[in-house]
């Protein structure tokens, strides 16, 4: 009896502990825009969670971020780069200042920027995902090159080490996304 009562004890502590820890995730991994991801991943047929993934690896779910190399947003989205996305997508009076901290523009230029790499690089993520932090110049230098692509569409090896990271870091917060929020999106 004294044994079962000790093994149903620590089941109870694993239990419980289990149970904080899913809560400290869920507070390191928050789960913010979710309407506007479910809205423009759905419109651009990305999944939600590498969105989640992107965003948090890029601003930490911060509307008003800043990177070094002036990306603002939730996804991080240079100026250049966003003014040609407004082109696209045909919206009017774009100030990139003032836009750019929209979560809501914020989110929609972002998907539609990495379904534009994802469709550049025929569907594969590490490609377009390596685009998005480096640059697709870059991306299709190294494709060229047999010292990081074998066949020429696929990276072995990313040269950049902080591109590389990154696309590491993307992929394991869209797990723990997808983990801790996968009845969420439908």
């Amino acid at each position: 009896m004294k044994i079962v009562r000790r093994i149903l004890v620590f089941i109870l502590i694993i239990a419980i502990s289990a149970g904080f820890l899913y809560s400290v995730m869920k507070a390191v991994f928050p789960l913010k825009h979710e309407n506007y991801i479910e809205v423009y991943s759905c419109q651009y047929n990305i999944d939600p969670y590498l969105i989640m993934g992107i965003i948090k690896a890029e601003s930490n779910f911060e509307h008003d971020a800043v990177s070094s190399k002036n990306a603002s947003g939730l996804m991080q989205i240079t100026k250049s780069t966003a003014e040609w996305i407004a082109d696209e997508l045909g919206i009017n009076n774009f100030e990139y200042k003032r836009d750019i901290i929209s979560p809501e523009i914020n989110i929609k230029m972002g998907c539609f920027y990495m379904d534009y790499l994802l469709s550049m690089y025929s569907g594969r993520e590490k490609c377009a995902l390596a685009a998005y932090n480096a640059g697709f110049n870059n991306v299709d230098s190294w494709l060229l090159n047999d010292k990081w692509s074998k066949d020429g569409k696929t990276l072995d090896k990313i040269p950049f080490p902080e591109t590389e990271k990154y696309v590491s870091k993307v992929s394991n917060y869209r797990r723990i996304y997808e983990f801790l929020y996968g009845d969420v999106f439908n």
